[in-house]
Parts: structure tokens; sequence; C-alpha cells
């Protein structure tokens, strides 16, 4: 299964549903469930900014999983603004926008090493 590495607190904003735009410089043909994986990199400012407490988020793991159902390119300011408040971060994370959907945190955070992209993850290794 597909697996996408994103830093925390923004893996975490995505598996609890109030991140449903991924930022990212790339595009991507791929549309489908991929794996939510939480990298080893935190952005401090950021969990304070959204009451997250760093110390607590889960890091080097799998926490959940959702669905990519298609993806946008911002051309203009104005409709990178317009959908701020759901991909919550600024356009120095890209211009392209991953439109994701039912998100699903898992019970328990399944430690492995993130990679860069999409990359696979053999799910009968980890349990899920």
């Amino acid at each position: 299964m597909k697996c996408l590495s994103l830093r925390q607190p923004f893996a975490e904003l995505v598996v609890i549903g109030k991140k449903t735009i991924e930022l990212r410089k790339w595009n991507t043909r791929f549309r489908g469930e991929f794996l939510i994986h939480a990298s080893l990199n935190l952005e401090e400012l950021a969990c304070r900014k959204f009451g997250f407490d760093p110390n607590k988020l889960a890091k080097g793991a799998i926490i959940g999983k959702a669905y990519l159902y298609d993806v946008k390119e911002y051309k203009t300011n104005e409709e990178f603004d317009e959908d701020y408040n759901e991909h919550l971060a600024d356009v120095s994370y890209g211009k392209y926008g991953f439109l994701i959907k039912n998100p699903v945190r898992f019970d328990r955070p399944i430690p492995m090493k993130g990679k860069l992209n999409f990359f696979e993850v053999q799910l009968n290794e980890y349990g899920i």
C-alpha cells in the first residue's frame, strides 16, 4: 500500500479530519487509499499554533490512513488563501493540494522509517 510521510502536527491534523488538503511541491497521478506516516521531524511552532504538545505526538510511525481523491494546483494567491482552513499552511509547502477524505486514526502507532514521496509498505509486515 502507498504511504506518505508528513511532519507533525500535520499528520495528526489529517488523521483527525481537520486538514483535508495536504500541500506538496510536486504533483501526483496517484489516487486511492494511502497510509499516513508521521515523520521524526516536527514543527514546534505549528504544534503550539494548533494546540498540540510536541512530546505527546507520535513520530517515526504510521498513525492512520486516508483517501486521496484529487489534486488541486493553486495558480493564484487568492485560490490558495480561500482554502486555508483545509490546508492550514503557507505557500512555502507547495502549490499542489492533495485532496483527502475518509481519514482513519489507527489505535496504535506502527513504528517505521519514512521516505520521500509516496512509498510502498507491505501491509502484512506491519499487521495492517
